[in-house]
C-alpha cells in the first residue's frame, strides 16, 4: 500500500511560500495521482493586488473564488472514476483570504456569492498543514523569484500565518497531519520527503503532528 491507497484525497495547505505547489508536485512524481494546482498566475488582479491591497482584494477574492469553485466541481466529477488526487488548496480556505483582506461591506458581499456558488467538494481523506515560520517564508517567497511577490510585505505574511494557525488550530473536518516545517525544508530535501511519506503511512488519528529531529 502507498499514500494514495490509504488517503485517495489527499490536500496539501500552508500560507504563501511554504512549499505546498512543490510538494505537492513531488508527491504526485512518485504516486499515479491527479494533481490539482491552483492557478495563481491565471489570476489577472494578483499582481495589482500586491501593489494596492485596497483596490484589488475584492476582484482578486472572487476570480479565486470562481477558479477555485471550478476546479472543485471538476474534480467531484472525475472522482467517479476513483482516481486518487493531490491537491495544493481546498475550497474551506478561501474564506480565510476574504476576511483577512476584504472590508466589512465587500467580505458581506462576498459571503453571499460564496454562498451560492458553494460547490458540494469531496472531503479530503487527509490535510497536510505545513506550518512554516514567518522568516522561512520570506526566504523562500524571494527564492522562488516570481516578480509580483517580492512587494508582499512581512506584515502581510505574519498576519497570513496567524490566519492558518488559527484556522487549523479548529479545524477537524478531515484527518489533519500537521508539519513543523521550520529546520527542514520537505521540498528540497529527498531524505525529508522520505520522511513525510513515512510519516504519512503512520497517521491513525484524526490530529497528528510531524516534529523531525533534523541535524
Amino acid at each position: 500500500m502507498n499514500i494514495t491507497e490509504k488517503f485517495p484525497y489527499i490536500v496539501i495547505e500552508g500560507p504563501i511560500g511554504s512549499g505546498k505547489t512543490t510538494l505537492a508536485r513531488k508527491l504526485a512524481d512518485q504516486f499515479p495521482v491527479n494533481l490539482l494546482l491552483e492557478k495563481a498566475e491565471a489570476n489577472p488582479f494578483l499582481a495589482r493586488f500586491y501593489q494596492d491591497a485596497e483596490r484589488y482584494a475584492l476582484p482578486t477574492q472572487l476570480f479565486f473564488l470562481h477558479q477555485r469553485s471550478n476546479q472543485i466541481r471538476d474534480l467531484s466529477q472525475r472522482d467517479i472514476f476513483g482516481d486518487a488526487t493531490i491537491a495544493d488548496f481546498f475550497l474551506e480556505k478561501d474564506p480565510l483570504f476574504a476576511r483577512l483582506n476584504l472590508n466589512d461591506e465587500e467580505f458581506s458581499l462576498y459571503r453571499q456569492i460564496y454562498q451560492t456558488m458553494e460547490v458540494q467538494a469531496a472531503r479530503p481523506d487527509l490535510v497536510i498543514y505545513l506550518q512554516t515560520p514567518v522568516d522561512a517564508l520570506i526566504e523562500r517567497v524571494e527564492q522562488r523569484n516570481i516578480s509580483y511577490e517580492q512587494a508582499i510585505p512581512r506584515e502581510y505574511l505574519t498576519r497570513l500565518s496567524d490566519a492558518y494557525s488559527e484556522f487549523f488550530h479548529t479545524y477537524d473536518s478531515s484527518p489533519l497531519l500537521i508539519v513543523n516545517n521550520e529546520k527542514i525544508n520537505i521540498t528540497t530535501s529527498d531524505e525529508a520527503l522520505d520522511l513525510l511519506v513515512e510519516r504519512i503511512m503512520q497517521v491513525q488519528s484524526r490530529r497528528e503532528f510531524f516534529n523531525p529531529d533534523w541535524n
